[in-house]
């Protein structure tokens, strides 16, 4: 029993040994890992006693010419001795006292001052660094300053010839560009007086100052030439051309109030007055950006102008139309009103053929008077032409509508064998020259065959159509039946005229076009329209095509429409 509590007790006093053991190196392990600490500490603190904050203060006394520069040494001198009298000492002082602590085991509190001295460290070497930077922004600054000021007299020096090279492209803003430069030159000789004066704090804002004028200037050089070419030159003469056309073709009858010409133009003019004063005090802000869109509006304008002349061709073109047709129906109505008499006693003619007939009479009555009001409305420029096509189509629609109707109506009148007879006959002659008309079109490879040309052919064959449909009526109305065969024909005669006028036009055009290229590259007016001809051209546009391209040639080369006439004829 004795041996075994002598066992027991012996173990527990090893344990206690063992602990005691364990716990001495891993205080001594700590108090090593605080030692290196504090070491690597004391390194940092000697490094901010090493910096060189001292030797650069020292740099600046040998220019200290002015009294903004000496406050800021005097502010220096005191920051740095509140470093070295003040906080280096205290660092050390509290290196001593870690120390102190680790020496007497207090691992704990030496851990604390650690902490804290690596805290005071940091926020001295801060202070350091950011002092030895200020001073040295100064001791450094005419090597700096100079460098900058070198490389920005130098861009100042190649825009400057940029300038002088172009200087007539910069019109009448060529004076304020010019005192610009002198401006900078001036600014240039300021940094000089104030390197020499040590005023590096005006040195700073000079350097910025000049560098923000290079780079307005650098804009000023690019954009001013081309400010000055638009709102002087090009836009101007634009404005000029467009007002040339504008009363034109106003005096010509087009309605083109609805395009406001003359309040843009002189929007246009006050907008360039603008931009123009602004050049003056080289405010480019959006200039350039806003002449591009002017000059935009004006070629657009152009395209207007065109449109518009399309509008009436087409205007003029269906009116003529809509105009022969409903003549030949309101003759018709006419003549059998004139022979109603005699229709209804001889042909089976019922009431309810003659109330038809009077329906269509009404109608037409009606579009007799809304024809003539779309007629007013043209003589008084009171609308577009593009509108005025959409009503008379319209109108077109109507008639075409009222068109069969009287067809209908005329079912009940019959017809003479010998005019049937004549009918058939011409109705075979109209056929053949239709004929001759569609192989004829085949000849010639056209880019584009104009719609109106579809739209005669379509009018010629379904005037056919009706000549076609009257022979098969049964009793056949001879008044209608020699109205659609005179229509027919009409129509199919005009048909074959226009082909051969299209396919001399086309041919003529085309040689034009080759003939004008020879002159292409070397005269760019004529290369412009040539263009526009060719788009034409192709476009189907064949008369204004021959017209643009003569007009074109004929400046180079006068007398040039009897020339390539004469080779057309040979060809």
């Amino acid at each position: 029993m004795d041996a075994i509590m002598l066992f027991i007790f012996s173990m527990f006093l090893l344990a206690i040994i063992l602990i005691i053991i364990v716990l001495n190196i891993i205080q001594s392990i700590s108090n090593k890992r605080v030692k290196q600490n504090l070491e690597k500490l004391e390194i940092q603190k000697n490094d901010i006693e090493g910096t060189p904050i001292q030797s650069e203060l020292a740099k600046i006394d040998s220019f200290l010419k002015n009294e903004k520069l000496e406050s800021k040494y005097n502010n220096w001198k005191d920051r740095l001795d509140l470093i070295k009298n003040d906080q280096l000492p205290k660092i050390s002082d509290l290196l001593l006292e870690t120390e102190h602590s680790i020496n007497q085991n207090g691992h704990k509190m030496a851990t604390h001052k650690v902490v804290k001295l690596e805290m005071e460290i940091y926020r001295v070497r801060e202070s350091a660094t950011k002092l030895l930077e200020e001073i040295k922004e100064i001791t450094t600054c005419e090597e700096k300053n100079r460098s900058i000021i070198t490389s920005l007299k130098s861009r100042y020096r190649e825009l400057y010839k940029t300038f002088k090279d172009t200087e007539s492209d910069f019109g009448s803003i060529k004076k304020p560009v010019s005192i610009q430069f002198e401006n900078i030159a001036y600014k240039f000789d300021d940094f000089e007086k104030a390197m020499e004066n040590n005023e590096y704090s005006e040195v700073t804002t000079i350097i910025k100052s000049i560098d923000e004028l290079l780079k307005h200037m650098e804009v000023v050089v690019e954009e001013v030439p081309s400010i000055d070419m638009l709102a002087n030159d090009l836009i101007p003469k634009k404005i000029n051309e467009v007002e040339k056309v504008y009363y034109s073709m106003v005096d010509d009858g087009y309605p083109l109030d609805y395009l406001n010409i003359e309040y843009n133009i002189e929007e246009a003019k006050k907008k360039m007055s603008d931009i123009l004063t602004r050049a003056n005090i080289l405010n480019l802000e959006d200039s350039l950006f806003e002449l591009k869109l002017l000059l935009e509006y004006f070629d657009g304008v152009f395209d207007d102008f065109e449109r518009e002349k399309i509008n009436r061709t087409t205007y003029e073109e269906a009116n003529k139309t809509f105009k022969e047709k409903l003549d030949k129906i309101n003759n018709l109505l006419k003549e059998i009103y004139s022979q109603i008499g005699d229709i209804k006693n001889v042909y089976n003619f019922s009431d309810e053929d003659m109330e038809l007939l009077e329906e269509v009479n009404k109608d037409v009555d009606q579009l007799n008077k809304d024809y003539k009001l779309l007629l007013d409305h043209t003589s008084n420029n009171t609308f577009a032409y593009s509108k005025l096509t959409n009503e008379i189509d319209d109108l077109k629609v109507r008639l075409v509508e009222i068109e069969n109707r009287l067809d209908n109506s005329l079912d009940a009148i019959g017809s003479m064998r010998e005019d049937e007879v004549r009918a058939r006959q011409q109705l075979e002659e109209v056929k053949q020259i239709l004929k001759e008309s569609k192989n004829k079109i085949r000849e010639y490879n056209f880019p584009v065959i104009p719609k109106s040309y579809f739209v005669e052919l379509n009018e010629a064959q379904d005037a056919i159509k009706e000549v076609v449909k009257e022979l098969k009526k049964m009793p056949i109305t001879i008044s209608v039946l020699n109205t659609r065969v005179d229509t027919a024909r009409d129509l199919s005669l005009k048909l074959f005229a226009k082909t051969k006028e299209l396919m001399k036009t086309a041919k003529f055009c085309e040689m034009a076009i080759v003939y004008g290229n020879r002159y292409r590259t070397n005269t760019e007016d004529l290369d412009r329209n040539l263009t526009i001809s060719e788009s034409l051209f192709y476009k189907g546009d064949y008369n204004k095509s021959l017209e643009v391209t003569i007009n074109a040639l004929n400046r180079i080369e006068p007398g040039i429409y009897e020339k390539l006439l004469s080779f057309y004829d040979e060809d």
